[in-house]
């Protein structure tokens, strides 16, 4: 049951915390694309929010077994970097190039590594 839990933070995290960032730049004018994009995603046409909603999920499972043995402030600032870093690093990069999208802007902050994409 706890790897559920696992996947709804992912999944939740992900439309509130990642789509919020995107409607900040958004709304600053920094990225052309509204957030909570609900065209179709290939190969099953769901929206691309839920679709990326999932794949938040499937990231907090294995974010959950990196930091279940702390507890207090360090649990979440592990969580907090393997949630926001982690996916930077382990493939968003190659997922935006698979993806085929059209933006890719570095964001400041963090040693420049935040890497915000967008249709």
């Amino acid at each position: 049951m706890v790897w559920v839990k696992a996947f709804l933070a992912g999944f939740l995290s992900t439309l509130v915390f990642h789509q919020g960032v995107i409607a900040l730049f958004w709304l600053a004018g920094v990225i052309p694309a509204a957030p909570w994009d609900m065209t179709p995603a290939p190969p099953f046409g769901v929206p691309k929010v839920i679709s990326l909603a999932f794949w938040g999920g499937v990231w907090g499972v294995p974010v959950w077994w990196l930091v279940r043995r702390w507890r207090g402030a360090s649990q979440w600032l592990a969580a907090l970097v393997a949630g926001a870093v982690g996916p930077v690093k382990a493939g968003g990069v190659p997922v935006a190039q698979l993806e085929r999208h059209q933006l890719r802007r570095r964001i400041g902050g963090l040693g420049g590594q935040l890497v915000v994409t967008v249709d």
